[in-house]
């Protein structure tokens, strides 16, 4: 999700591709082997890449318009006399860097002899409603919804059960993480017909208004790196000033450039303000992905990478403004330049290309308003509070749209969801999500599981000899569940 904090890559892999056309169904499509780097991140499968026509808009009669609907399926698990379908729900971005990403999924469809399908979502990826012209202006981009999305996984859903020979009863679960939970849950929800349950992993369907406070996000972002490193989150608070303190003078911001390595010098306090939301979106960017193995789900990163942050921030708190910096430098460098290849650092920076950054930005403005906060004291930021005010100035600059901050609210129930069931939320205790997420159960099938050493959808990633015994036990409990569902 990528939600506001963005994300990089998890994983470079080798991809091998052909491409085929099913004359059976008329569809061109490419058969891709992947060979993972790292037999922990994900299994050796394959999967054929599809595309269905659908419409842009479900919901009236005034536009026929359609698409190509990007989706991959691999189905050498499954079984063809009613094994269970399981089912990505896409979130923002490339659908293959997701597939690539859902370790899970791929552990356990052997087991469940089931059928993976990995949808893409519209406006991310190739999946583009009007071409090069999709984001053109609102008229193009405003049929990007999480409802238009989730129409279009019912109805490809509806198709692969009408013509793929022994599916017709094949039981569907839901699977989805961080965006992609969220639209998992609701997907059950909504659509109770089409799936028989949902694993919402980390996903925060309560970061609305008026439903989690907006400073919870960042206060657990503050207690994960407080409690791995001593005086580790007071040092990071007590940077903001320090940058400030030489942000102010040419001189000054000359010797930031140069202690953080920058790739183009900070000019101006404009500048000075961009580099400090750089280090605030890194630290969050941390706590997402605090794995207790190396991984490279954003960027390449060494086991539990804020500890080894903090291992450079001790007691710094009493230091000049300049050591202090020294010292945040060298653990931002433990983010960016782990691998010691990065040259120097762009604060412009910080998301991967398979995630669609613009794309989000423009669902933020318009139904997926998730107010975040922060007041200096209980958290390590500098105090930034809420204003929806200006927050809908900007988007109505940018877009030309409005936000509706209570849509989604009302579109799908709030915390007001026990008539739903078969959702399973999971949340890592380390995940600033968390805060916006289910994490007590609500009924007996509407269950919360917690993994108490869990950053952001740990348990969707695939199994690795370094998990901790919590995301062990979740993934276990997950697939009981999930039996359940599927046997009826």
């Amino acid at each position: 999700m990528a939600l506001p904090i963005g994300k990089k890559m998890l994983l470079a892999v080798l991809t091998l591709c052909a491409l085929v056309f099913d004359s059976a169904n008329g569809i061109g499509f490419h058969r891709s082997n992947l060979y993972s780097r790292t037999k922990s991140i994900l299994s050796p499968g394959t999967y054929r890449t599809l595309y269905i026509k659908t419409k842009v808009d479900h919901f009236s009669f005034t536009n026929d318009d359609t698409y190509m609907m990007r989706y991959l399926v691999a189905d050498q698990f499954w079984d063809q006399k009613g094994g269970p379908i399981f089912f990505y729900t896409g979130n923002e971005g490339d659908i293959t860097w997701f597939c690539n990403n859902t370790g899970f999924m791929w552990d356990i469809a052997p087991k469940f002899k089931a059928m993976l399908v990995f949808a893409e979502h519209r406006y991310y990826g190739t999946s583009m409603p009007y071409g090069a012209e999709s984001y053109k202006d609102v008229q193009h981009l405003g049929y990007l919804t999480s409802e238009q999305a989730l129409a279009d996984y019912a109805l490809l859903i509806n198709h692969m059960k009408s013509t793929i020979p022994g599916a017709e009863n094949s039981p569907v679960v839901a699977f989805g993480g961080s965006y992609g939970g969220m639209l998992a849950a609701w997907f059950r929800m909504k659509y109770p017909s089409v799936v028989v349950g949902a694993l919402a992993a980390s996903a925060p369907i309560w970061q609305f208004p008026g439903e989690t406070p907006c400073e919870v996000f960042y206060q657990i972002i503050s207690k994960d790196y407080a409690m791995s490193g001593p005086g580790c989150a007071d040092t990071i608070r007590a940077s903001w000033k320090a940058i400030t303190n030489l942000g102010q003078t040419d001189a000054g911001r000359k010797t930031l450039s140069e202690t953080f390595h920058l790739c183009k010098p900070l000019k101006t306090t404009a500048d000075v303000n961009a580099m400090k939301a750089w280090l605030s979106e890194t630290w969050g960017n941390l706590a997402m992905v605090d794995y207790p193995y190396q991984a490279s789900f954003l960027e390449p990163l060494p086991a539990w990478p804020i500890k080894v942050v903090c291992s450079h921030l001790v007691n710094l708190t009493k230091s000049s403004d300049l050591h202090l910096l020294s010292g945040i430098s060298t653990a931002v460098g433990v983010y960016y330049n782990y691998t010691g290849q990065a040259k120097c650092f762009n604060i412009s920076q910080q998301g991967t290309a398979d995630l669609g950054d613009q794309g989000w930005n423009f669902q933020a403005c318009s139904e997926m308003v998730m107010p975040l906060c922060t007041d200096g004291v209980h958290d390590m930021f500098e105090p930034q509070p809420w204003d929806f005010n200006a927050f809908a100035k900007g988007c109505k600059k940018q877009f030309g749209v409005v936000p509706r901050p209570q849509w989604i609210k009302t579109q799908y129930g709030g915390k007001n969801i026990t008539s739903a069931s078969n959702i399973i939320f999971s949340n890592g205790r380390l995940d600033p999500w968390s805060g916006g997420g289910v994490t007590t159960s609500l009924s007996d099938s509407l269950i919360a599981i917690i993994i108490e050493e869990g950053a952001h959808h740990l348990d969707l990633r695939g199994s690795n000899p370094q998990d901790p015994q919590s995301v062990i036990k979740a993934r276990r409990q997950e697939m009981g569940i999930i039996k359940k569902w599927v046997q009826g």
